[in-house]
């Protein structure tokens, strides 16, 4: 396969200061460290120095001699290049905080190369860091669960679970047959079937309170994975929103939106949970409305009524 220009781009950038920092290495030595032939190496050389800062000019080229009979190479002017290059530390924290959520991610990818990376890029980076802000990853995940789970899908082993649900608010126990785990708005999810509901479900990893692998096999299903979802199915809403709901319109999958110039409008979703709905909407203090169906409208005035009976004195 021919490489690309991205990758010698990649190569050549790091080859001057790399040499820089090695004089008088052999064209052998440096085509081993870098991966490459020889003959390769020598046409970075060649392409290396006709290149240097805007000008042109002999006294801005970079200049290197590896020609001699000896085979050595040896920077004479790297022009801007003499170091190696680093990383800021935006980058270096970037990185890190990526290898850290990684590391939290159940699932069967080594945990050793992962382990070994975040140390040597806080080696590496350790003085671009010391003047930057701490930042923290956070594990709302207990090892325990991550363990199990790492296990499960390993051995293809069903799992009890404990889940708290974001939707009616309660924490079931159900039996679930693992089949992977999926990235997805920012948060980990297993994918599975759950014996319970008998179909396909997601459950937000840092929902599962508790998971036990179970001393029998995972059952296969057909169901798609979570990247190509089923439709929902549920009660069709149409809702309204003022101009300081409008976030409602932006956050969750809706469709038919009508917005108005100052920011309100409406918009229509299917909904699974209809109690969930109700719970919304009144969370809102006003900016979300139900349009239609009347009886989820007769059903949100109903539980504010109650609501503010408890207020009466």
């Amino acid at each position: 396969m021919s490489e690309t220009s991205a990758n010698r781009l990649s190569r050549l950038l790091a080859l001057v200061p790399w040499l820089a920092q090695h004089d008088g290495v052999s064209i052998g030595e440096a085509s081993q460290h870098f991966g490459v032939a020889p003959a390769e190496l020598e046409r970075d050389l060649w392409l290396i120095v006709c290149c240097g800062l805007p000008g042109h000019g002999p006294d801005q080229l970079i200049d290197i001699q590896f020609w001699e009979d000896d085979g050595r190479i040896h920077v004479i002017d790297p022009q801007t290049l003499q170091r190696p290059l680093r990383l800021s530390p935006d980058e270096a924290f970037a990185l890190l905080v990526g290898l850290r959520l990684l590391a939290q991610v159940p699932g069967t990818h080594d945990r050793a190369a992962l382990a070994t990376a975040t140390a040597k890029l806080e080696a590496a980076a350790g003085e671009a860091t010391h003047g930057s802000e701490a930042v923290v990853v956070i594990d709302s995940m207990p090892d325990d669960v991550r363990a199990t789970l790492d296990t499960a899908l390993a051995q293809g082993r069903a799992l009890r679970i404990v889940y708290a649900g974001d939707t009616r608010d309660t924490v079931t126990e159900r039996v679930v047959d693992p089949r992977a785990v999926l990235q997805s708005g920012g948060h980990a999810y297993l994918d599975a079937w759950c014996r319970s509901a008998e179909a396909q479900r997601t459950f937000r990893i840092d929902r599962i309170v508790l998971a036990r692998a179970l001393d029998e096999p995972a059952l296969e299903h057909p169901e798609p994975l979570l990247g190509d979802p089923a439709p929902v199915e549920g009660v069709r809403v149409r809702l309204a929103f003022t101009a300081t709901g409008g976030w409602f319109a932006q956050a969750l999958a809706l469709d038919e939106v009508v917005l108005q110039p100052d920011g309100s409008g409406e918009a229509s979703l299917t909904v699974a949970d209809p109690d969930w709905l109700v719970r919304l909407v009144l969370g809102q203090a006003g900016a979300l409305r139900v349009v239609d169906p009347p009886e989820l409208r007769r059903s949100v005035a109903e539980r504010a009524s109650r609501a503010l009976d408890r207020y009466t004195p």
